[in-house]
């Protein structure tokens, strides 16, 4: 399969994206933000059709600038003191989601767009593998001088506070962080598919760890592998490359969920 070179471009794409998903992961499950990047990912199409309108040649840099300002919203959202935040954070993303389909699917023109919703890893070239790499290098950057703050945070914010730790610039960082990622990785990984690399790995990892340690170390192997081996997969059998990656990694969900199953009895 790698004598392809679309095969190797796809490869080495996923031994990049997959690691920052699982990093980026671990906090939106620790935080309980699931939902809220569920969100982000369907306002893409929203980005996309804004940035038709507006005569944006690159449907990239519209989804990245859109979804910023979309997730900054949703954060002010997730800090009303209302029983009902879910349900508001559903209502801006269906929203979203229907505006960008109605945009985009004026005249029929939406078939050109339909590849952004299951997305397709096959058809990054070099240049994009580039992009991503510095976008990595800037996840990675982030980890090393944030990590410490935003997991205070996750633990307690009332504690966090008391610490002097800017509990509000850390999260909009933090979220500005994930909403940049998953706009750059539409395009391959899929609107519709995107939540899920984002919150399985770290919820099969949450299945058997002890520590945080524990926990970032199998979230980034469990997503590494599920990459590697839907990318394998699929191939062979000549399916989509990210449902087939969700797939592995539902699989590796349901195993540690037993697996915890049978320690806890």
């Amino acid at each position: 399969m790698f004598e392809y070179t679309y095969m190797q471009n796809a490869f080495w794409a996923i031994v990049i994206i997959t690691p920052l998903f699982g990093l980026v992961g671990t906090m939106i499950v620790n935080n309980k933000l699931a939902f809220f990047s569920d969100a982000l990912g369907h306002s893409a199409l929203t980005g996309i059709a804004i940035g038709a309108i507006l005569g944006v040649t690159n449907p990239t840099l519209s989804m990245v600038v859109f979804g910023i300002l979309f997730a900054l919203l949703l954060n002010r959202i997730k800090d009303l003191k209302i029983s009902s935040r879910d349900t508001i954070i559903s209502v801006f993303s269906s929203t979203a989601l229907a505006l960008g389909l109605v945009i985009l699917s004026r005249n029929g023109n939406f078939t050109k767009f339909s590849n952004y919703l299951i997305g397709d890893i096959l058809s990054i070239v070099p240049s994009e593998i580039y992009m991503l790499l510095g976008i990595a290098v800037i996840v990675l950057l982030f980890w090393y001088f944030v990590f410490n703050k935003l997991f205070a945070i996750s633990i307690n914010t009332s504690l966090a506070r008391s610490k002097n730790i800017p509990v509000r610039l850390i999260e909009d960082l933090f979220i500005v962080l994930v909403a940049v990622i998953v706009m750059f990785s539409i395009r391959w990984v899929g609107i519709l598919i995107i939540n899920s690399l984002l919150i399985l790995p770290a919820a099969s990892s949450r299945n058997i760890s002890r520590n945080m340690r524990q926990y970032t170390f199998w979230t980034i192997l469990f997503a590494i592998f599920s990459g590697i081996s839907g990318l394998v997969i699929s191939f062979y059998a000549l399916t989509a490359t990210g449902p087939t990656i969700v797939l592995v990694s539902s699989v590796i969900f349901f195993v540690t969920y037993l697996l915890r199953r049978v320690s806890e009895d």
